[in-house]
């Protein structure tokens, strides 16, 4: 008899298919890459990944957060025999210290002489027998016995909620516009959780944005970083594009014209990098430069897809998941970045493409854009 970690993967990895192989080997990949400091044995039985290690918890905590797993329980292996299923069956409701249950037994070993249902029945009764003051309750039960039969038998009721998703490294690499706020690390944890693999550009504009903001910033891409191992990070100079903006454009259209040059320098970093897409953390109607006019204006500068996973999502709701995913705190911290700092009194919600690009042929664009990937320093977290 051994404790061990069993590890649930998303159900859509189940359903590719012929790939599948593919998903499953980066997904152990990941795993291994997560635990590269801690010693723990993986074992396989009929399809079923489970991890042996003395160290349960503090792999439980690093596993929960690997793309691509659904769930994880902490599970007791016993021999693949009914008396010891029922003993092991019936220690797992007394630590549970709960007035009813049920019993679900799956059996893929199908040499196991005994039937699913039987399996059930015969434990719950025992269960049954040796505890006072418990009852069966099948449709809402306080704790659920789950018994898995084998090549071993594994008994266990704990469950710790995963974050699910897709292997990570499975679907392309994005370049994720991170700001200092609460909406971009959001999105980024969401592509990731597709299976994206993220890079990260800042946009800083010193002195007017301080050593604390790029702080904050790094702290939120490390918080990133705790669910796919690494990122890079790249800090572009936006000062001198910012203030040939507000020298040489009409006020009221500074931000997407600021939006326009964050684009184009993202894409020019994607192409150099062999990044297939730009994501950001708009979302529609936020602010006066994520109106539906705002973003097609914004996105007539770029070479490559722009992807906005927040795009039809409430604040309340982004700000739930910031919460969950442990960003919130960190982006709340009172320094602005640079999207914030030369905010226009009266911005245009409605841009017009000809208009705006009229505007901005008064600047050097070439030769704004490449001064600045020319002096972008990258951060490897």
């Amino acid at each position: 008899m051994r404790k061990l970690i069993l590890i649930k993967y998303a159900s859509e990895i189940f359903l590719k298919g012929l790939n599948k192989n593919k998903f499953e080997k980066k997904l152990q990949d990941n795993i291994k890459s997560a635990l590269s400091d801690i010693d723990y044995e993986f074992v396989k039985d009929q399809g079923r990944w489970f991890l042996y290690s003395n160290k349960v918890e503090e792999i439980i905590e690093r596993v929960k957060k690997v793309f691509g797993i659904s769930e994880i329980c902490l599970v007791t292996e016993v021999e693949a025999d009914l008396d010891k299923i029922k003993e092991q069956a019936l220690i797992e409701m007394k630590e549970s210290n709960v007035r009813t249950f049920k019993v679900e037994t799956k059996r893929a070993n199908k040499s196991f002489d005994m039937k699913s249902m039987e399996i059930s029945r015969d434990v719950g009764a025992y269960i049954l027998k040796n505890i006072e003051g418990i009852t069966v309750d099948v449709k809402n039960p306080q704790c659920v016995i789950n018994v898995e039969i084998r090549g071993k038998a594994y008994i266990y009721s704990k469950k710790v909620k995963a974050v699910g998703g897709m292997p990570y490294k499975t679907n392309g690499k994005t370049l994720l516009m991170l700001s200092g706020g609460i909406d971009s690390p959001v999105a980024g944890y969401m592509m990731a959780r597709r299976g994206v693999e993220l890079n990260c550009v800042y946009y800083h504009s010193h002195p007017y944005t301080s050593e604390r903001a790029k702080d904050k910033v790094k702290d939120l891409a490390k918080i990133l970083k705790g669910y796919i191992g690494t990122i890079d990070l790249y800090i572009v100079p936006f000062t001198d594009i910012q203030m040939e903006i507000i020298n040489k454009c009409r006020e009221d259209e500074l931000t997407i014209i600021m939006r326009r040059f964050m684009m184009r320098v993202a894409c020019q970093i994607a192409g150099n990098k062999e990044i297939h897409s730009v994501a950001t953390g708009e979302s529609i109607g936020q602010v006066a430069s994520q109106t539906m006019e705002g973003l097609v204006v914004s996105d007539d500068v770029s070479d490559r897809p722009v992807f906005r996973p927040l795009i039809s999502m409430d604040k309340e709701d982004i700000m739930d998941i910031a919460r969950k995913i442990g960003t919130y705190e960190t982006s709340i911290l009172p320094y602005e970045d640079c999207c914030t700092i030369f905010v226009p009194k009266h911005p245009k919600t409605k841009p017009r493409l000809d208009s705006i690009r009229k505007s901005e042929s008064v600047l050097e664009i070439d030769k704004l854009v490449q001064e600045a990937i020319d002096n972008t320093e990258l951060i490897k977290l």
